[in-house]
């Protein structure tokens, strides 16, 4: 067996964004008038935005539009409490610089992932960059790591996939790749 490819989750993964992420939305969520706890937030982590609504019970479409922008503009002012995994991104670079293919497949938005990328300076890091918008499915469909190794031509059988969350080593799972389940 050759690997061929190495595929990392970023929330929580390759980056701790808890705290970030968290700060973020709870600026966005007092902005609309609610609040939310660190418990709440901390149960719903890794799922996709709309599935985090669902869970806060908030059904109203133009909350969630207000929520989901308020995030995307304040999230950046919180990057000073992202914590790399510097092993996992010194792995990764290396193992590109020998000649391997690397991905980051994450459910998070394409806007808040390249600019948390561009911030830990790891975008030319990657051949392949998915976000949660690049697919229909979130995790634990296994349809995002699918996509990775189809588009970059490598079977599950050559494909290492780095993940934190239980929806996503389920995804990893049900794609067939080899799987390494990271604990930040």
């Amino acid at each position: 067996m050759e690997i061929k490819l190495v595929i990392t989750d970023f929330d929580g993964t390759l980056v701790g964004t808890f705290q970030a992420n968290y700060h973020a939305y709870c600026e966005a969520f007092r902005q609309v008038g609610l609040t939310l706890s660190e418990d709440d937030y901390r149960k719903c982590y890794g799922l996709r935005f709309d599935g985090f609504m669902d869970s806060m019970g908030i059904e109203d479409v133009e909350v969630r539009k207000r929520i989901r922008a308020i995030k995307g503009e304040c999230y950046p002012n919180y990057f000073g409490l992202l914590k790399v995994n510097q092993p996992l991104l010194d792995f990764i670079r290396m193992f590109r610089q020998g000649g391997g293919k690397t991905a980051v497949a994450s459910t998070a938005r394409g806007k808040n992932l390249t600019n948390a990328l561009t911030h830990i300076g790891a975008t030319d890091d990657f051949d392949l960059i998915l976000a949660g918008e690049d697919v229909k499915e979130g995790k634990p469909s296994p349809e995002i790591y699918n996509t990775v190794m189809q588009r970059m031509g490598v079977s599950p059988d050559q494909t290492v996939i780095f993940e934190d969350s239980s929806v996503g080593l389920q995804a990893a799972q049900a794609a067939g790749a080899h799987y390494i389940k990271i604990n930040l």
